[in-house]
């Protein structure tokens, strides 16, 4: 089995960054081939922008959706995009490290995305959800957040975390991934702060033991499910028999309250 770390923080020393590599080194002890892109320390350019084509389609008007089917059409895509792909490609199992930043995650990841999961290469009309690039493979979300379990409840002050996370899940679903349930760890802000506490270093310790844990099965796990092509009508909406997942999708028009 072979699996692909993306990392999302700027400190190489940082508790997402020691995650991400207990991550490697656990699949690795497992047998695992693992390979790991820290996009901080490679100087990962989250921006979109015409100056990553060198042989653009439109020198005068950059659209992004027809450089990026152009570029994949002639084999030009930039080659940090090109090396993304390849390493997605080859991984049966895709893992996003990263802490919540306001709700989301950090730019920089949002931009790999935006940059790597381009239009004629990895999608298109004909080739997502079901039929996507990525069919057969898993992805999770690895994640840090400052406060409790509680505050991240279906009522709590911080958000519901399920409907946080779905638009990233979404994404990752509509290039074919199976989404696996994230995996949060909850009270690391407070427990980098304060780390000499021996009650957040108990904590903390739990964090990585149940981390390590989940990795020993995480290929034997079933993916949270998001409705495919199948299920929207001619009009791009939710057929009236399919199935819902999501308060985002659904069939009435406003959301029931408890």
């Amino acid at each position: 089995m072979k699996a692909h770390i993306v990392l999302a923080h700027p400190e190489p020393k940082s508790y997402n960054a020691h995650l991400a590599r207990l991550a490697q080194q656990t699949l690795e002890g497992r047998g695992w081939t693992v390979t790991l892109t820290d996009l901080s320390v490679e100087g990962f350019d989250p921006c979109e922008k015409a100056a990553h084509y060198k042989a653009p389609l439109n020198p005068d008007r950059f659209d992004v959706q027809s450089e990026q089917r152009h570029a994949s059409a002639e084999g030009t895509l930039p080659p940090e995009v090109q090396k993304e792909i390849a390493l997605l490609e080859d991984a049966d199992l895709l893992i996003l490290q990263y802490p919540m930043w306001w709700h989301l995650p950090p730019a920089i990841l949002k931009g790999w995305m935006d940059r790597v999961f381009v239009y004629g290469e990895v999608y298109k009309s004909t080739n997502r959800f079901e039929n996507g690039r990525f069919v057969g493979k898993k992805v999770m979300l690895s994640l840090t957040v400052g406060t409790s379990p509680e505050t991240y409840a279906h009522n709590g002050r911080s958000g519901d975390i399920d409907l946080m996370l779905w638009p990233v899940n979404f994404s990752l679903a509509y290039v074919g991934y199976d989404v696996l349930s994230p995996h949060v760890a909850y009270g690391v802000e407070a427990g980098l702060r304060y780390s000499d506490d021996d009650v957040v270093a108990a904590r903390l310790k739990k964090i990585e033991e149940d981390w390590v844990s989940r990795l020993q099965s995480v290929e034997a796990e079933a993916a949270i499910p998001f409705n495919g092509m199948s299920d929207w009508g001619d009009d791009g909406r939710i057929k009236p028999e399919a199935p819902v997942y999501s308060p985002f999708i659904r069939h009435r028009s406003e959301i029931e309250i408890e």
